[in-house]
């Protein structure tokens, strides 16, 4: 598999991975693209892609929390012809690697959405498999229908990220507001 971090907006990269982004999160549920650009322009965010024979597989938009020092996972995807193959989880430990070791992160941060259909129960068994706890603490957005709640993993046992949901809430909620602000 070929993995790649990009911090700088590249069109050709992104129209290989939008196709992804777009199947799997409905528009309301995701950021259109003039936000992501401009993310890109701040110096947000970073585009992981992973392609196998040359075709691109996965896609994740990340940022990173400086005052929690974690990698924040704002979207991840695998293209759905080649889910159930392992692909998501050998492209998550890539960006746990680049976290890690590029990044000098403490660990990651992602989202989940709360209401306990089979498919959002799906998504958390996966995270939890790839070591991430899940919180307790559910999260209501204004501007989304969907309660979440965080999951975390943490690089180090003796500098772990916060177990408390609401300060792992508070990272996501910075991240999204630089992402929005005009």
């Amino acid at each position: 598999m070929d993995y790649r971090v990009t911090a700088e907006w590249n069109e050709t990269i992104w129209r290989l991975a939008e196709p992804i982004y777009r199947h799997a999160f409905p528009e309301h549920g995701r950021k259109p693209e003039a936000i992501i650009r401009r993310m890109f322009e701040r110096g947000l965010c970073r585009l992981h892609t992973a392609a196998v024979d040359n075709e691109t597989i996965a896609m994740a938009l990340t940022g990173i929390d400086a005052r929690a020092s974690a990698l924040l996972i704002d979207y991840i995807a695998v293209k759905r012809e080649v889910q159930s193959r392992g692909y998501g989880r050998l492209f998550l430990e890539r960006i746990r690697t680049w976290a890690e070791t590029s990044a000098r992160c403490r660990g990651i941060i992602v989202e989940v959405e709360a209401d306990p259909s089979n498919e959002n129960l799906r998504r958390i068994r996966f995270w939890e498999q790839c070591g991430f706890r899940l919180t307790d603490y559910v999260h209501h957005y204004i501007w989304v229908p969907e309660p979440y709640r965080a999951m975390a993993l943490s690089f180090r046992q003796d500098d772990p990220l916060p177990d408390d949901g609401e300060t792992l809430f508070r990272s996501i909620t910075r991240f999204h507001q630089q992402a929005y602000r005009k």
